[in-house]
């Protein structure tokens, strides 16, 4: 029952063998959390995706399978090769190009990308005002910036805020989270983006037990899955992100940019 469930709501990530997937996520299922996200984007064949801090790769496989985008695939942490090596086991290897990079130092052509995908690791680099600025050089205009990750269902700002179930861990795995509402202005005030979708996934619930069931039998302790195992209030959740790129030239204080703007001048 409970599996036709999961199939019912996530009928493209269920067609992938639990096992593959689980051993490829570095946290909660990676393709329930990429499937809900895409119901809200129109993916078309030939559109070129950027999947950033993509992990073990698997989140590109299941884009260029499921949509025949061409994507991008961008990890710091993974080896490029390592995921190559995944890709041509899925037969991807024309659809994805998998690259080692850090998210702050991308070595792509300004207005490259229709979209940029961020799933489960946009907390770790985008908390920095001056992220979206940097990552939106890369959109082409009316291109889309989506990403999928963890939240809070209310905003901690001071230490006496931390409930007591995240007291031991917060100050290391927590402290960058924050709620929808959050996001939403650190997106809107920058003006180079409209945002089109903020919102709790539909399937939080979904994914948040899945999640706690995959490390119930894991050996290695998962402080995420701890904590939401913890939390009966529901304080902590999982939402979409969603920014339509706008015409809006990006202004960065940046010093490379300056330097490379100064030599075109002379």
């Amino acid at each position: 029952m409970h599996s036709q469930h999961l199939h019912h709501i996530f009928p493209k990530a269920s067609q992938y063998d639990p096992e593959w997937v689980r051993k490829h996520s570095m946290g909660e299922n990676v393709l329930f959390n990429l499937e809900s996200l895409t119901k809200s984007l129109d993916l078309k064949p030939g559109m070129r995706v950027l999947d950033l801090g993509c992990g073990k790769a698997i989140s590109s496989i299941f884009l260029a399978k499921e949509f025949g985008v061409k994507v991008w695939a961008v990890d710091e942490a993974v080896s490029a090769s390592d995921n190559y090596q995944r890709v041509k086991e899925e037969e991807c290897d024309d659809l994805v190009i998998p690259i080692e990079a850090d998210a702050r130092a991308l070595p792509f052509a300004e207005e490259y990308f229709d979209v940029v995908i961020v799933v489960d690791s946009y907390t770790y680099f985008g908390t920095d005002e001056k992220y979206l600025p940097y990552i939106a050089r890369f959109i082409k205009p009316e291109g889309y910036i989506a990403i999928v990750d963890v939240c809070f269902t209310k905003e901690i700002e001071t230490l006496d805020q931390v409930p007591d179930f995240l007291r031991e861990d917060f100050q290391n795995y927590w402290y960058f989270v924050h709620t929808i509402d959050w996001w939403k202005k650190l997106w809107e005030k920058t003006g180079l983006v409209e945002v089109q979708a903020a919102k709790l996934l539909n399937e939080a619930d979904l994914v948040r037990e899945n999640y706690i069931k995959d490390f119930k039998d894991s050996e290695e302790p998962d402080p995420f899955a701890k904590a939401l195992e913890l939390d009966k209030q529901h304080f902590i959740s999982f939402f979409k992100l969603i920014g339509q790129r706008t015409k809006k030239t990006v202004y960065l204080q940046d010093y490379k940019v300056e330097l490379k703007n100064q030599s075109s001048i002379q």
